[in-house]
């Protein structure tokens, strides 16, 4: 995995996606991935967002995944980076979350929670809703711990 520009030639075999990293209070919004083994992460705290379509832009892209998802209107989302490897180019994006964690609604994945910077550095988070500790996926603990 690299760290890239945002101007950097993207390879037409490797997909696009848009995340966002979602602040409050020192702490990141992650979503538990559902544990469905055909896909990317399953049952790992990620970040919200996902693929974008045809003709979207990163942001755009970044703002319809979490309203599709959390039902949270994202405003003004700042690229923080990209980050590149073989499996995709992910449009990093931060903003503040305005609103409290219960105003949200989860329609896609497992649990969501509000997650602290040393269950970042430790690399898991309890899901209330399982009453169990899951992993953060990889490379979203490291882009966390690089946003730091």
């Amino acid at each position: 995995m690299s760290f890239s520009s945002p101007t950097n030639a993207i390879p037409n075999n490797v997909r696009q996606v848009a995340l966002a990293i979602l602040h409050q209070n020192g702490h990141f919004l992650m979503q538990l991935r559902d544990n469905i083994p055909t896909i990317i992460y399953p049952d790992r705290w990620g970040f919200f967002g996902g693929h974008l379509e045809p003709e979207e832009t990163p942001e755009m892209g970044v703002k319809r995944e979490v309203l599709e998802e959390i039902n949270y209107q994202l405003s003004n989302p700042i690229l923080f980076c990209r980050y590149d490897d073989e499996v995709a180019v992910r449009y990093i994006f931060h903003a503040p979350l305005t609103v409290p964690i219960e105003a949200l609604t989860l329609q896609e994945g497992a649990d969501l929670e509000l997650v602290s910077p040393d269950a970042i550095r430790k690399g898991e988070c309890y899901s209330k809703k399982l009453g169990a500790v899951r992993p953060l996926g990889q490379i979203h603990q490291e882009i966390l711990l690089n946003f730091i």
